[in-house]
């Protein structure tokens, strides 16, 4: 569809989806939540033959950012979360990393707002604020390509859990119902976990709208 191709690794200890999204025309990219394994990531991007211009965070959980300081580091890329969200980066605690190894936290270089606009390797993105799994959620839109990096706000046919700091499950519920009303049938969602599925699927079989 159009000028994005999305490639895609599963990395990390909770199997969770990297993107790499590229713009077949420029052969620029950027990466949506680099789990973990950043040397086998940064191989990925020179394999693919890419330009890295940024890094997209969803949330902050640790299964989702394992790898943005050292690709950050080496590849002198900014990374992109929403405003609502830099205290989980700021956090161990909050971002689980203490419960699962080693404690360590990310600093973002552009932080959103709901409905932001901006442009990021030749694509212009929305970022929907989508609190629940986390308080600073985000969901990223590209409309001309008709597609969504849902992190883990949507999943294919469920929603993300709300049991962990700063989850609330009454705000995800209105967030998954917002995005899914929102946006086209056709819109491809590409979830933080498991399968991609799209607005229309989840709008017949998604139990939580």
């Amino acid at each position: 569809m159009g000028k994005l191709r999305i490639e895609q690794k599963v990395l990390g200890m909770v199997s969770t989806n990297v993107y790499l999204a590229v713009n077949t025309q420029t052969q620029e990219a950027f990466l949506v939540d680099p789990a973990d394994r950043a040397e086998l990531i940064e191989d990925w991007i020179r394999q693919q033959g890419v330009v890295l211009k940024a890094i997209l965070l969803t949330h902050g959980h640790f299964d989702h950012i394992g790898a943005v300081n050292r690709l950050k580091a080496d590849l002198q890329v900014p990374v992109y979360a929403m405003q609502a969200e830099k205290s989980v980066l700021d956090d161990s605690l909050l971002n689980l990393s203490g419960n699962w190894g080693r404690a360590f936290t990310v600093k973002g270089d552009r932080f959103l707002s709901d409905m932001d606009n901006f442009n990021v390797a030749g694509f212009e993105i929305t970022a929907y604020h989508t609190p629940g799994h986390t308080r600073g959620g985000a969901c990223y839109y590209i409309e001309s390509e008709k597609t969504l990096f849902s992190g883990d706000t949507i999943f294919c046919e469920n929603i993300g859990r709300t049991d962990m700091p700063t989850g609330n499950y009454s705000e995800l519920v209105r967030s998954v119902q917002r995005v899914l009303e929102t946006l086209p049938d056709d819109v491809r969602i590409f979830p933080g976990h498991e399968e991609a599925t799209d607005v229309a699927h989840e709008k017949k079989y998604n139990p939580y709208i």
